[in-house]
């Protein structure tokens, strides 16, 4: 039995290998322009807040998150594209990725607020 055979009969399992990786890069994609726009609003924000040093605090917060952010996606991007079956995403990446993105709403509350 090859491997794009299920179990049951011998049929194909309808899986296409070149989609699932395309429709992921284009969700890393997706995800990275809205804390995109984010680290923007961020800014604009610090420049016209009451509170100049604080609200340029919680920006600099924003662009450092938003670059680690950027970094960690467009490592995933690269090996989704580079690689015929690529690696799973470690639980390393997939935790800063997290932590990033929700770090970023954080600061993008507390600039708003």
């Amino acid at each position: 039995m090859t491997a794009d055979q299920g179990s049951g009969g011998g049929a194909p399992s309808g899986r296409d290998r070149g989609l699932q990786p395309q429709r992921t890069r284009l969700a890393w994609r997706r995800t990275t322009l809205a804390c995109t726009v984010v680290a923007v609003l961020a800014v604009r924000a610090a420049l016209r807040a009451d509170e100049p040093v604080a609200a340029a605090l919680l920006c600099a917060v924003s662009c450092g998150l938003w670059l680690g952010f950027l970094r960690i996606a467009h490592h995933r991007i690269r090996v989704l594209s580079t690689a015929d079956r690529p690696a799973a995403l470690t639980p390393r990446h997939a935790t800063a990725a997290a932590v990033c993105a929700a770090a970023l709403a954080v600061c993008a509350a507390a600039l708003l607020v």
